[in-house]
């Protein structure tokens, strides 16, 4: 029982540590440059990486990869997924999107790369979302009102974040996604500030240091599947 708790402390841990770099990245980010470096919000997240704030962003993608490759879940779909996107936010660090003005061909290809890798990441995110994270071993009958509020809260999430991608597919695919603003807006730094923030809610939420059942204060509801398969 002592090893069980353990385990589930360690992993609430890892969710929140997930979920709080997923929401203060870009703030970390556009903060870091303003007050730091005197510059204004960039075109994109991953445009942050030609500015002097690209160790934070890599080394936020790196911490996130680590964390969820080393997350595990109820089942084999979670390990999967956690790899995933491990793999996909380590390819977003290592292949940058392209620099505004830059037109070499390898520059084009590497950021066709970086794209497939973000889709990778978001869409990865967003099934944690959706369909890991709102599943139980009890009936819907039988879910706490708090599991039932914390299932809205991840499909929120996740529909947020689908709806973000979407978003950001229509305008890359009409504009290009470099160099285009509307207004004074920065519609890919904002719809990609929007997904990353609904994802580290989500997973925040996941580690139930809010909307936590009250039962689970007293009883160990769940461990990593490699010690317990059941789920909560």
């Amino acid at each position: 029982m002592e090893l069980q708790n353990e385990l589930v402390i360690s992993y609430k841990i890892l969710r929140v540590t997930v979920g709080v770099l997923g929401m203060a990245m870009p703030l970390v980010l556009y903060a870091g440059g303003k007050l730091i470096f005197g510059f204004g919000v960039q075109l994109s997240l991953s445009a942050y990486y030609h500015t002097s704030m690209r160790d934070v962003l890599v080394g936020i993608l790196f911490a996130l990869g680590v964390f969820l490759f080393s997350y595990k879940g109820y089942g084999r779909a979670d390990d999967v997924a956690g790899y995933l996107a491990c793999f996909f936010a380590i390819g977003v660090a290592l292949f940058p999107a392209l620099r505004e003005g830059e037109t070499s061909e390898l520059a084009k290809r590497i950021n066709v790369i970086h794209h497939i890798f973000a889709a990778g990441f978001l869409l990865t995110l967003t099934y944690f979302a959706l369909f890991l994270f709102t599943k139980s071993n009890k009936k819907p009958s039988e879910m706490t009102p708090l599991k039932r509020i914390r299932n809205t809260v991840y499909r929120t999430c996740g529909g947020v974040m689908l709806l973000c991608i979407l978003l950001l597919a229509v305008y890359i695919y009409q504009y290009g996604g470099v160099g285009v603003f509307l207004g004074s807006s920065v519609p890919i730094f904002w719809l990609e500030t929007v997904a990353i923030f609904a994802f580290g809610v989500s997973w925040f939420v996941k580690s139930e240091v809010i909307l936590k059942d009250q039962e689970e204060s007293t009883a160990v509801k769940w461990v990593p599947h490699e010690a317990n398969p059941s789920a909560s």
